[in-house]
This record gives structure tokens, sequence and C-alpha cells, in this order.
């Protein structure tokens, strides 16, 4: 009996600190963000930059920028744009030919609004991310106007769970 204890107790350690995770950091935790990319409406395989493009939220009243663009310069083959992970819509504003003055910008820039609306979906990654949001189904429309710059939009890639490709293509 004294020696199946000890035998017992190395078993039962061993086992715990097997089932227990290496580290409890998150590197994969992020929301993915939605990719869109701009094209020519002639070729429609051909990337097709926005000069002095600016993106505003609708939704929280914000000028957009992050690491794949800055605010007013010409936009690079895709953007990344975050979706409302309280809500299943997100609404955009997206201006080319944008004015470095917000008064003339209402003048001079085109200003296309976008509404996204999706359906929210978690994905769990680990105990020390927690879950994720991914949105599924997404489906992007343009509010009519006289002037619009984008001429049409394809979604080419319906659920956003990872920022690898682009799920929105605009042609202009």
């Amino acid at each position: 009996m004294k020696k199946i204890i000890p035998i017992l107790l190395i078993v039962s350690v061993l086992f715990y600190v097997s089932s227990c995770e290496k580290d409890d950091i998150c590197v994969d935790g992020d929301t993915p963000l939605m990719v869109i990319g701009f094209f020519d409406i002639a070729d429609t395989t051909l990337v097709k930059n926005v000069a002095s493009i600016r993106i505003r939220n609708i939704d929280i009243d914000s000028i957009l920028t992050n690491s794949s663009f800055s605010d007013r310069s010409e936009s690079p083959d895709s953007l990344q744009v975050p979706l409302r992970s309280t809500a299943t819509t997100t609404m955009y504003q997206i201006i080319s030919e944008s004015a470095d003055d917000e008064e003339t910008e209402l003048e001079t820039g085109n200003i296309d609004t976008l509404t996204i609306s999706y359906e929210l979906g978690e994905a769990f990654i680990s105990r020390a991310c927690g879950f994720v949001t991914n949105y599924n189904n997404i489906s992007v429309t343009l509010t009519e106007g006289a002037e619009n710059w984008i001429q049409d939009i394809k979604v080419v890639q319906p659920n956003v769970e990872n920022t690898d490709n682009i799920h929105v293509k605009i042609f202009h």
C-alpha cells in the first residue's frame, strides 16, 4: 500500500500538469475586419485606387484610419474596415476626392453611403483568448444617388472569419 500511494500521487500530478495550457497569452484573438477591394468597372480584374479616400463610420460619427490606409490618401488595393459586434448593420460613407477642409468636402467630395448587413456568430479561440465575433452572410447595399462614384458592389466572401482575403469588391 505504501508503494501504491506515491505512484498514484505522481500519476495524478502528471495528469494535472498535462491538462493545463502551456501559457495564457492570446495571439490570435482579434475579431476579424472586413476587407474591401477597389476594382476598375471597365476591366473587373484590374485593381483601381481611389484618390483622396476618406471613410466615415456613420454609426459612431468617426473617421476611419488604421494600418491599412491613412485618411485622405490614395487607397491601396484593399482596405480593412471594422464591423459593429453589437448590431447587425454598419453604415459607412466612402468619400472619393475628399477635400482637406471639412466644409468644402461636402461640395467637392463624392460621397457614397454603404450599409453592410450581417449575422453575428461567435468562435471559440482558446481559454486565453475566449470568443471572437465573426460576421456571416454579409450583404452590402449602396444608397442610390445622382452622382454615385461606386458603380457596382460584389460580395465575394460572405463570411468574415479572417482578414486574409477580400470580402467585398467595389467597382468604380
